[in-house]
């Protein structure tokens, strides 16, 4: 058999195909990687992770975003949809974009057993190079178990962990507080 040849993508040719695709797939350094769907108790934490945020932050002047919203990392070019984001102020799309964002304070993340770590080294260090990003939260959704990084001080970043349902998880990049009680309110595990 002849082994075909790898083949190569621009940023553009990716953004086309999406526009078209069946599933949603990240795009970096010339190559497609297709994104798998999620659980139950994935999509729940997700989506409940939105609904706190939008409810929290309705009088501010932030936009919160959940997974179908498409994120560039200007500095590498890696194009991803986290499962939620926030932009505070103005947002900043991609020229001649209207699905591209480049400047959100808060990205948080779901792992999956494929993805934990991916999420935790390689996607979290892409994720350090957007100058606005001031915090990434992992949120698993098999367990209570929250872990906020926040960009402190020449560029380092602090570590919090949250393992309790009555903990709560403080989001300082957008002043705001979360029951971890509430994210996991109807995961299948407490029922």
């Amino acid at each position: 058999m002849i082994r075909p040849l790898k083949q190569v993508f621009t940023p553009a040719e990716y953004l086309a195909m999406e526009e078209v695709a069946e599933y949603k797939s990240e795009y970096y350094a010339g190559e497609i990687f297709a994104l798998s769907g999620g659980t139950i108790d994935h999509s729940s934490v997700a989506g409940s992770f939105v609904a706190q945020l939008s409810q929290l932050l309705e009088a501010k002047p932030c936009h919160v975003f959940n997974s179908d919203m498409r994120l560039l990392v200007e500095r590498s070019g890696l194009y991803t949809y986290p499962d939620a984001m926030v932009i505070y102020g103005k947002i900043k799309l991609v020229q001649k974009r209207n699905d591209v964002v480049t400047n959100p304070v808060l990205i948080v993340e779901v792992p999956s057993e494929s993805t934990r770590d991916y999420d935790r080294g390689a996607k979290f260090n892409f994720y350090k190079q957007i100058p606005t990003l001031q915090e990434y939260v992992l949120v698993e959704s098999e367990q209570p178990r929250v872990e906020c990084y926040r960009r402190a001080a020449d560029d380092k970043w602090l570590a919090e962990m949250y393992d309790s349902l009555d903990a709560i998880l403080k989001v300082e990049s957008i002043a705001c507080e979360i029951p971890l009680r509430r994210i996991y309110n109807k995961v299948s595990w407490l029922s």
